[in-house]
């Protein structure tokens, strides 16, 4: 990597745009400019949509694939594992220029951008330029010799090179004047260009070169000076006027300056590198050099003073009705009108909340000085939003309850937004508590039709309502109350949210109507979450938490199937996605997931701590879980299990009469029964599931009580029973594959005792055999195809899948980063045609590339 270190004007930009087009066909090259006082989010997207670009090109992306978008809890570390995984993607030689580091200043984002560059793939090279020396530790590149460095010393011109300048500017100077002036600039790049700039058409270059002096701040005050005092008046008054924004277009600043022609004028000075530089291919949209933007506002400010105020009144205006509302609310603040930047920024932020644009939420109220906010009611609403966004339910509540006041005490005549949010927050705060009755009602009122006549903008806030009421209701439903209705009412709230337009609610209803199929379906199940995941990828949104129902819910389908390895990688998404907030609803599966991945791996004190941690999730929902039997059940027999059986049946003489009558309680007892020596006792215990007397959540409780019952008719030396036992096991797991039972109950032993060639399910028996081996079965490397060319680094890391590390313990292990192993997993994917880590192991082993011994 290099990094380009010097101040303003030194000519860091143009040295790069140079470089760049000298490059060599087949180079590729992605450039990115970072705003002044950028977010995290605002600048690892512009990262991100960079290198999404040169996939574009390359046809590596589909058409139908968004770039990314805003999304609510910005993950940084999330980006920037995406934009190392797209780099690593191209081929060939990939150049990567970051300009205007130094507006960078969070001390996170500096940590992720040291991140980034200690990870690059080797075909990458990435370009920092930057005003000032940068906090990032880059010391290993440095001494590795990784890291080239370029400051202001080696950007400076020397004499011959000032010589050079004025001359293709078609400048004539003596030899004197021509080293006066590199003196008096010091080859300061944006010194001399505006000395080139005034000198052209002067009528005594001599003189002004002689008369040339002063500080940087001076000579840059007094060179734009003598710069504006050669433009025309109308080219003058445009700049001055202008200087307020960020990014000036013709029409807005035609409106700024009262007078058409603008656009003509912005082309010409970029043109003429007279510090405009065009910000789209199309050239509609500009913005002036930052030095050049900060002394025009100065010039502004002291030639008219008044005007200042109006002039962002105006902006505001014209912002507003392009519908560019982050710029308007900005503009209006820029103008002191405080209490209109807060009804602006009001009647705007229920539509911005169901865009997932939270966190420009959150800058936009931080830009509020703090005594107005309290004078300013119409903000509570606002801060409500962000409160329920964070998890923040008691202060959520508070500034509900004031914006219904100030709503209360509103002409009648308010407008309908204003009611329709309140309720809106009040559902989701409701649901977020666990309050059924407030959901219902608040789901009731959100549902119901607007009053005719409705103009267009209720009809589509009313649409916005009934896919909150329909989420909302449907969410309830399925976590809470187990209800067939819940999959339904979050089908068609899916459905309204995609034909309305609202991507970031539609991710939202895939992702929990993902798990509300699960007990129905696991295979539409995991069709559901993974179109989710799909959907969230194309928007930037897939560490998001609104994707955390679909990812966890994946998973458990997986660790179901036995897919132990994919299991856990969809886990750590979750983990990210699930970082700053976790209900208690998602919660329990996340930690009921997790425990039986442990169960699987035969970690079982691990498992047990998990299934704890669920439980005590559980019992803060006001309404049962719907998954709480499964965790009651689990954790009981998981301390059976560990030898703690005294404990565990305590624990289970504790539990309410509903869940003490479920299935899945009573396949926890025949576990306390097999575990103290008793099979009578656990086929007793069984057959309450098998013959029906019980209710059960899934079939895998009939499929976990036939496993059990085989065991205890094993121990109690009737084989011919527990062969028919495991033949019914197999009937109720083949459907939906279910693997994890046979493994839970360490029936290894079991199943041998059953003849593949003359079982129904022979297909599945060996399947689940081969997973409880942690191998598959092994055929000859001439049948299996030719051998990959895997490298000694992915061999290396190939030895490691068969285990149960995971990627950051295997990284551990090698001493490299954990993006390094991802890396190198998804070569030895792609290059064994695996789609996971168990196919991946089978693949090798059927190449003998790995031993056919059990995993470790």
């Amino acid at each position: 990597m290099t990094i380009i270190t010097a101040p303003a004007g030194s000519g860091k930009s143009s040295l790069l745009r140079s470089w760049a087009d000298r490059q060599e066909p087949g180079h590729r090259l992605a450039m990115v400019q970072v705003q002044q006082e950028p977010d995290a989010q605002l600048f690892w997207l512009a990262v991100l949509n960079a290198v999404h670009g040169l996939a574009q090109d390359l046809d590596l992306r589909t058409t139908e694939e968004m770039p990314p978008v805003a999304s609510p809890d910005f993950s940084g570390e999330a980006v920037v594992d995406r934009v190392l995984h797209q780099l690593s993607d191209l081929p060939g030689r990939v150049s990567l220029l970051i300009d205007d580091v130094h507006e960078l200043t969070s001390p996170e984002v500096l940590t992720q951008l040291t991140r980034m560059l200690t990870r690059l793939p080797d075909n990458v090279h990435v370009i920092l330029a930057a005003r000032r020396d940068l906090p990032l530790r880059l010391h290993r590149l440095r001494l590795d010799g990784q890291l080239a460095e370029l400051r202001a010393a080696e950007l400076r011109f020397t004499e011959d090179e000032t010589r050079t300048l004025l001359k293709a500017s078609g400048i004539a100077l003596s030899d004197a004047a021509t080293a006066r002036l590199h003196e008096r600039t010091e080859g300061w790049a944006a010194g001399l260009r505006l000395a080139v700039l005034s000198l052209s058409g002067h009528p005594d270059p001599e003189r002004f070169v002689a008369e040339f002096s002063g500080s940087d701040r001076t000579v840059a005050e007094y060179l734009v000076a003598e710069m504006l005092d050669r433009q025309p008046q109308d080219v003058q008054d445009m700049l001055l006027r202008t200087s307020i924004l960020t990014r000036v277009s013709g029409d807005l600043a035609d409106v700024l300056t009262g007078r058409p022609g603008s656009e003509r004028i912005l082309l010409d000075l970029e043109d003429a590198n007279a510090f405009v530089v065009s910000l789209d291919t199309e050239r509609t949209w500009f913005r002036y050099h930052r030095l050049f933007a900060d002394l025009l506002h100065l010039e502004l400010r002291r030639i008219h003073p008044d005007e200042v105020r109006g002039l962002h009144r105006r902006a505001a205006a014209w912002f507003t009705d392009a519908g560019m509302t982050v710029e308007a609310v900005r503009h209006t603040q820029a103008a002191g009108d405080w209490p209109a930047a807060a009804t602006l920024f009001a009647d705007h932020a229920f539509g911005m909340m169901l865009d997932g644009q939270q966190e420009t939420m959150q800058s936009l109220l931080e830009a509020f000085p703090p005594p107005s906010t309290a004078d300013l009611p119409e903000l509570s609403a606002v801060r409500a939003m962000l409160d329920l966004w964070r998890g923040r339910l008691d202060d959520a509540a508070a500034h509900l309850a004031a914006t219904t006041s100030c709503i209360t005490e509103a002409p009648p005549k308010r407008p309908a937004k204003a009611d329709a949010t309140v309720s809106a927050l009040s559902l989701e705060l409701a649901r977020r508590r666990g309050d059924l009755a407030e959901v219902l009602r608040h789901a009731e009122l959100l549902n119901a039709p607007p009053a005719p006549p409705a103009s267009a903008e209720e009809v589509a806030l009313g649409a916005d309502l009934r896919v909150l009421a329909l989420m909302n209701l449907g969410i309830v439903e399925a976590w809470s109350l187990g209800l067939a209705d819940g999959a339904r009412h979050l089908a068609e709230a899916v459905e309204l949210a995609q034909f309305i337009g609202r991507p970031y609610l539609e991710v939202a209803g895939l992702a929990q109507l993902g798990f509300a199929t699960k007990l129905r379906s696991f295979t539409e199940a995991r069709r559901i979450c993974e179109q989710a995941i799909a959907l969230a990828e194309q928007h930037g949104w897939d560490t998001a938490p609104i994707l955390a129902p679909a990812l966890v819910a994946l998973a458990c389908t997986q660790v179901f199937n036995g897919e132990f390895g994919r299991c856990e990688d969809t886990l750590a998404q979750a983990d990210e996605a699930l970082r700053a907030d976790a209900g208690a609803d998602i919660g329990v599966l996340h930690r009921l997931t997790k425990g039986l991945l442990h169960l699987a791996r035969g970690r079982l004190s691990e498992a047990e701590a998990e299934f704890a941690a669920g439980y005590e999730l559980q019992t803060r929902m006001s309404h049962p879980h719907a998954l709480g039997g499964y965790v009651a059940a689990w954790l009981a027999a998981t301390r059976a299990r560990l030898g703690t059986v005294d404990e565990a049946r305590a624990f289970l003489a504790g539990l309410d009469a509903t869940l003490a009558g479920s299935g899945e309680v009573s396949n926890a007892r025949a576990v306390i029964a097999l575990a103290t020596g008793d099979p009578a006792a656990a086929l007793e215990a069984t057959a309450a599931v098998t013959e029906g007397t019980v209710p059960v959540a899934h079939a895998t409780t009939i499929v976990e009580a036939d496993v059990l019952a085989g065991l205890a008719y094993q121990a109690l030396g009737a084989p011919d029973r527990a062969r028919q036992s495991v033949e019914r096991a197999l009937a109720a797991a083949e459907p939906e594959r279910l693997i994890l039972p046979f493994v839970m109950a360490d029936a290894g032993e079991l199943l041998r005792t059953v003849p593949r060639q003359r079982s129904a399910y022979g297909v599945l028996l060996t399947d689940v055999l081969d997973v409880i081996n942690g191998s598959a079965r092994v055929t000859t490397a001439a049948s299996a195809g030719p051998v990959p060319d895997l490298s000694a680094t992915e061999l290396r890391v190939l030895r490691y899948l068969p285990t149960n590390l995971s990627r950051p313990q295997i990284a551990g292990e090698l001493s490299v980063s954990v993006n390094t192993v991802s890396t190198h997993v998804r070569r030895i994917y792609a290059k064994l045609q695996a789609t996971d880590r168990s196919s991946a192991v089978r693949r090798a082993r059927e190449l003998h590339l790995l031993g056919t011994g059990p995993s470790r």
